[in-house]
């Protein structure tokens, strides 16, 4: 009876999950043995787990991956189907897995200064990492919307994880209030797509759907709810505004983290969705998604030029990245899946990169995340400011950065389908973009600095600098390994 529903199969395929689940337990247990000096040591049993979760997902022995390629299977399906691990599913678990090891880096000093080094955030962090990998292999309605319920409360929870700061309070229940509103159209389009088909199965729902009447009534309603909860969870207009509030007010560390692997996990359901049972009813919601990604870009841009708050006008950078990434939805070909994933992937190392950046900026009394904290930086740490002048150019997308080739891909694919007014539209809007993050650059490089304090450069905050700061000029420099590790993970999501 026991391998009738939990076979060896479904352990490797969870087995990631699983060894993430058991160090969390393991760092809410050991915290209650550490002295407040010894609190550290909670981070360094986190990323044991998130080491341990790599290595039993890589190419080497008991890895999925080798297990995988011994076999000869480009896929694993487990659990009767509810999920699948093919290259698409792989290459958003390793992207969760590092954003997650960043995050972690990026945290150990700023919990420290805030006096709220404990346990539990590290245990949420990988329960949310939890969450997003069951929201890249999910098959199936139930296990996609309990893995997205898995993260998002994860992530309620850290942004409001300061209980005596009243801005992280604040964020904290707008989110919630927010999210369950979204989670609930959102369950409302599944629960549509479940009594269209009989089955909460992506591919007997793709089959169902595409056999329906062209422009049934309940067709639309469902695809519509449905859209309406995805654009909420990747901050996406008129869904947007909870996430400014919720990147502001969240502690620093939790926006870096929120800002890249949730955001990364939303695409990837987004895309599952588009792809898998809503393929067929694409002349449905294109023209929403194209009418929303050009209100994204727009209000995103225009919105982040007259921020003061450099936490916040990130926000709304991370609003207009989701309408780029919506246009490769948009052009749908190879190419513009390519750049969405290759987007995801270099805006994990960049954004984090900025945040490491800020997070230094928070010291003893100054929070440091207003623009006007980055007056004089290059005069009080130079290493900083070039690194965030990099990471700036490379969120514009401004080569030979990372970030220039996920645009160069989502442009080409534009261009292929024939949509040559957004690729235009996409293209001004980098201008504008160029302006708002230049703001962060004059600041830091022309004005006097305010204070003496340098920003606490922790061997944490070093670290993952340095990883993002490699990672962004190695993928710019020489794409041609992401370009390949893209097109394999396109490949399997298209069959």
């Amino acid at each position: 009876m026991l391998n009738e529903y939990f076979s060896s199969v479904d352990l490797l395929v969870l087995k990631p999950a699983i060894l993430l689940t058991l160090f969390a337990i393991g760092v809410l247990l050991t915290d209650l043995m550490l002295e407040p000096e010894q609190k550290y040591l909670n981070a360094v049993m986190a990323l044991a787990g998130v080491g341990f979760a790599a290595y039993s997902l890589g190419p080497w022995p008991l890895g999925l991956q080798h297990q995988m390629g011994m076999a000869g299977v480009d896929a694993l399906e487990a659990f009767r189907g509810a999920v699948i691990v093919d290259s698409f599913g792989i290459y958003f678990m390793w992207l969760f897995l590092i954003a997650a090891a960043l995050s972690i880096l990026i945290s150990i000093r700023y919990l420290e200064i805030e006096g709220e080094n404990r346990g539990e955030y590290y245990a949420i962090m990988l329960m949310a990492t939890v969450g997003m990998i069951f929201l890249a292999i999910g098959m199936d309605l139930i296990t996609l919307f309990m893995g997205l319920e898995l993260m998002v409360i994860s992530i309620y929870i850290l942004t409001g994880y300061l209980r005596r700061d009243r801005r992280s309070n604040e964020a904290a229940l707008k989110y919630l209030l927010l999210g369950a509103f979204s989670s609930g159209i959102l369950l409302y389009g599944m629960s549509l797509l479940y009594g269209l088909s009989g089955s909460t199965d992506l591919r007997i729902i793709a089959s169902s759907i595409s056999q329906r009447p062209a422009g049934d009534p309940l067709v639309l309603i469902a695809v519509i709810t449905i859209c309406g909860g995805l654009f909420f969870k990747i901050g996406a207009v008129p869904f947007h505004q909870w996430l400014p509030d919720a990147y502001e007010g969240a502690p620093h560390c939790v926006t870096a983290f929120m800002s890249v692997g949730p955001k990364a996990a939303s695409f990837a359901f987004l895309i599952r969705m588009f792809l898998v049972p809503l393929a067929s009813v694409r002349d449905v919601w294109l023209p929403l998604v194209i009418g929303v990604a050009i209100a994204t870009m727009t209000i995103g841009n225009l919105a982040a030029i007259t921020q003061t708050n450099v936490k916040r006008m990130l926000g709304y950078s991370a609003i207009s990245h989701a309408g780029y990434m919506l246009l490769g939805i948009i052009s749908g070909n190879e190419n513009g899946l390519k750049g969405i994933v290759i987007y995801l992937m270099v805006y994990t190392f960049m954004n984090l990169g900025a945040m490491a950046v800020i997070v230094a900026m928070r010291r003893k009394d100054i929070i440091g995340d207003e623009i006007d904290d980055f007056a004089g930086l290059i005069y009080k740490s130079p290493t900083a400011a070039v690194l965030m002048l990099i990471f700036l150019l490379s969120l514009a997308g401004i080569p030979p950065t990372a970030g220039f080739i996920g645009k160069y891909f989502i442009f080409l694919s534009l261009i292929e389908t024939g949509h040559y007014g957004l690729a235009v539209v996409a293209v001004l809007y980098v201008a504008v973009s160029l302006y708002y993050y230049f703001q962060i650059v004059t600041s830091m490089f022309t004005r006097e600095a305010t204070d003496n304090v340098a920003p606490a450069m922790a061997p944490g905050i070093r670290l993952a600098l340095g990883i993002s700061l490699a990672m962004t000029l190695f993928i710019g420099l020489y794409p041609d390994p992401i370009i390949n590790i893209a097109g394999n993970t396109v490949a399997s999501i298209l069959r």
